[in-house]
């Protein structure tokens, strides 16, 4: 179904009727990315990234899980210093439904002077900080134990209710080590330490921003992907990565980002683990064998493009059933 871009040159809007009618009657949903340039100028209500927050907003995905995994494979394609790099392995939890982002009122006014001002407004109810804590805390007793909440409570009373909430919830998760910290110390503390975080949890902007970085502790934003959860209906997956217009059409984009999205489509959207888990493997086969696109590549590796690492992937595949 069109989304995005490719709904707008079809119909005129980013996000038709009929593609979140079939959303939300899906059992799962795989996202491609969306935007590029030929829209960049258009209004903001057609724009492409305004058809995915409304297929966020839709569908009632508020919780956004985003690993950020430093494989041993590609622990030299990280810009940062091997031993801090190697062994990183968190989970970002982030709230994707509230906050800035959706918070009213926003918009543009003048002020008595004639000066033209844009706002806009952060805002969470007790509600939506306590579903998507219980998301973290959840997903962090499968993990290690260990869940820090990122906020500002220093300075936004909303970040001050949200450390309130989440630590009100720690009572119920006594497994569950909890931990705060000031988003401007994470963001830091991601590059100096990234092995002291096992799964954070965060509001909208913030997790925008420490997911990013955190992705980038991996050498290449386009090995990572995400999974969109609500409390129920269809869960959304997708790389973290935009469309990447300015390769487009070249055969140099990585698809493992997306491929490991599938990954999770199967885990927490279909409950298919064993599928998953034969995903995951082909694809750490596949850096095994020493295939490697632009964007991950170093000397010694094979460089090929989109089209050649996904074939390895899928004989990887092919063979792991066999094997089975």
């Amino acid at each position: 179904m069109p989304v995005g871009g490719a709904a707008l040159d079809l119909v005129g809007v980013p996000l038709p009727d009929e593609t979140l009618s079939v959303a939300k009657q899906s059992d799962a949903i795989l996202l491609g990315a969306i935007g590029g340039y030929k829209w960049d100028k258009n209004e903001k209500h057609l724009k492409p990234e305004t058809g995915l927050l409304q297929l966020r907003a839709g569908l009632g995905v508020f919780a956004n899980l985003r690993p950020a995994t430093v494989l041993p494979q590609l622990v030299d394609s990280s810009t940062l210093k091997k031993e801090v790099a190697e062994g990183v392995d968190l989970m970002v939890v982030r709230e994707l439904t509230g906050g800035i982002y959706f918070g009213q009122p926003r918009g543009f006014s003048t002020t008595e002077k004639g000066e033209e001002i844009g706002f806009n407004t952060e805002v969470y109810a007790t509600y939506e900080i306590d579903r998507i804590a219980r998301v973290a805390f959840e997903t962090a007793r499968k993990r290690c134990g260990k869940l820090c909440s990122v906020d500002k409570a220093n300075v936004l009373e909303a970040s001050m209710l949200w450390r309130k909430r989440v630590t009100l919830m720690a009572s119920d998760y006594p497994d569950v080590e909890l931990t705060h910290m000031y988003v401007d110390n994470a963001a830091m503390q991601l590059i100096r330490d990234p092995k002291q975080f096992d799964t954070i949890v965060t509001n909208n902007i913030f997790g925008d921003i420490l997911s990013d970085e955190a992705s980038m502790l991996t050498g290449s934003i386009g090995m990572l992907p995400s999974a969109c959860l609500g409390e129920s209906g269809p869960g959304l997956f997708e790389p973290i990565h935009g469309s990447a217009p300015d390769i487009a059409g070249q055969d140099k984009a990585n698809p493992l980002a997306t491929v490991l999205s599938v990954a999770m489509l199967l885990r927490y959207g279909l409950q298919e683990e064993y599928a998953a888990i034969t995903i995951e493997s082909a694809v750490l086969d596949t850096l095994n064998n020493g295939f490697r696109t632009g964007d991950i590549f170093s000397s010694g590796k094979k460089l090929v493009g989109c089209k050649e690492i996904g074939e390895e992937v899928m004989k990887s595949v092919i063979k792991l059933f066999r094997n089975r």
